[in-house]
Protein backbone atom coordinates (compact mmCIF):
# COMPACT_ATOMS: atom_id res chain seq x y z
CA UNK A 1 0.00 0.00 0.00
CA UNK A 2 1.58 3.05 -1.09
CA UNK A 3 1.68 5.90 1.50
CA UNK A 4 3.82 9.34 2.53
CA UNK A 5 6.00 8.80 4.83
CA UNK A 6 8.15 11.21 6.59
CA UNK A 7 11.77 11.32 5.46
CA UNK A 8 13.27 14.65 6.78
CA UNK A 9 12.30 18.24 8.38
CA UNK A 10 12.91 20.94 6.02
CA UNK A 11 15.73 22.46 8.05
CA UNK A 12 17.62 19.56 7.16
CA UNK A 13 17.83 20.30 3.39
CA UNK A 14 18.37 23.57 2.46
CA UNK A 15 18.22 25.57 -0.57
CA UNK A 16 20.53 24.13 -3.09
CA UNK A 17 21.04 21.19 -1.08
CA UNK A 18 20.58 17.21 -0.81
CA UNK A 19 19.74 14.68 1.55
CA UNK A 20 20.39 10.87 1.35
CA UNK A 21 17.10 9.17 2.80
CA UNK A 22 16.88 4.92 3.24
CA UNK A 23 12.93 4.49 3.12
CA UNK A 24 11.43 0.67 2.34
CA UNK A 25 14.71 -0.64 1.43
CA UNK A 26 15.41 2.23 -1.07
CA UNK A 27 17.77 4.85 -1.29
CA UNK A 28 16.38 7.97 -2.10
CA UNK A 29 18.49 11.24 -2.79
CA UNK A 30 16.22 14.33 -1.43
CA UNK A 31 17.05 17.71 -2.99
CA UNK A 32 16.15 21.15 -2.38
CA UNK A 33 16.06 22.72 -5.30
CA UNK A 34 15.00 26.96 -5.07
CA UNK A 35 12.68 26.11 -1.95
CA UNK A 36 11.20 23.09 -3.75
CA UNK A 37 12.03 19.39 -2.78
CA UNK A 38 12.17 16.20 -5.48
CA UNK A 39 13.01 13.06 -4.79
CA UNK A 40 14.91 10.45 -7.06
CA UNK A 41 16.75 6.73 -6.93
CA UNK A 42 19.98 7.82 -5.35
CA UNK A 43 21.68 4.77 -7.72
CA UNK A 44 22.76 6.08 -11.54
CA UNK A 45 21.60 3.97 -14.09
CA UNK A 46 25.12 3.91 -15.19
CA UNK A 47 27.08 2.32 -13.22
CA UNK A 48 25.53 2.70 -9.61
CA UNK A 49 27.17 6.09 -8.42
CA UNK A 50 25.28 8.09 -5.29
CA UNK A 51 23.33 10.65 -6.96
CA UNK A 52 23.25 12.55 -3.16
CA UNK A 53 26.81 13.00 -3.61
CA UNK A 54 26.94 14.43 -6.95
CA UNK A 55 27.16 18.48 -8.02
CA UNK A 56 23.88 20.70 -8.10
CA UNK A 57 23.74 22.68 -11.14
CA UNK A 58 20.04 24.18 -11.39
CA UNK A 59 17.49 21.40 -11.26
CA UNK A 60 20.22 18.80 -12.81
CA UNK A 61 22.80 16.98 -10.67
CA UNK A 62 25.74 14.96 -12.20
CA UNK A 63 26.80 11.67 -10.90
CA UNK A 64 30.35 11.51 -9.22
CA UNK A 65 31.52 8.83 -10.94
CA UNK A 66 30.84 9.11 -14.39
CA UNK A 67 29.59 12.00 -14.92
CA UNK A 68 25.94 11.31 -16.35
CA UNK A 69 23.46 13.71 -15.07
CA UNK A 70 19.71 13.86 -14.29
CA UNK A 71 17.18 16.14 -13.77
CA UNK A 72 16.03 15.92 -10.33
CA UNK A 73 12.63 17.26 -11.34
CA UNK A 74 11.98 14.38 -13.84
CA UNK A 75 13.88 11.70 -13.23
CA UNK A 76 14.99 11.92 -16.44
CA UNK A 77 18.60 11.69 -18.38
CA UNK A 78 20.12 14.72 -19.35
CA UNK A 79 23.41 14.09 -20.71
CA UNK A 80 24.63 10.09 -21.07
CA UNK A 81 26.44 7.83 -20.18
CA UNK A 82 23.32 6.43 -18.22
CA UNK A 83 21.05 4.88 -20.85
CA UNK A 84 17.66 5.43 -18.72
CA UNK A 85 16.36 7.94 -16.33
CA UNK A 86 16.24 6.95 -12.40
CA UNK A 87 12.89 6.88 -10.83
CA UNK A 88 11.10 9.67 -9.68
CA UNK A 89 9.04 10.15 -5.97
CA UNK A 90 6.10 12.07 -5.09
CA UNK A 91 7.30 14.58 -2.86
CA UNK A 92 5.27 16.69 0.20
CA UNK A 93 5.81 19.20 2.62
CA UNK A 94 3.16 18.98 5.91
CA UNK A 95 4.25 21.20 8.28
CA UNK A 96 7.83 21.22 8.71
CA UNK A 97 8.55 17.52 7.55
CA UNK A 98 9.31 16.95 4.40
CA UNK A 99 7.48 13.46 3.22
CA UNK A 100 7.94 11.02 0.47
CA UNK A 101 4.97 8.90 -1.50
CA UNK A 102 6.58 5.46 -1.39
Amino acid sequence: MAGFLKVAEIQDVPVGQRKKVNMGGKHIALFNIDGAYYAIDDTCTHKGGPLSEGEIQGSNVTCPWHGAVFDVKTGDVVRPPAPIGVYRYNVRVVGDNIEIEI
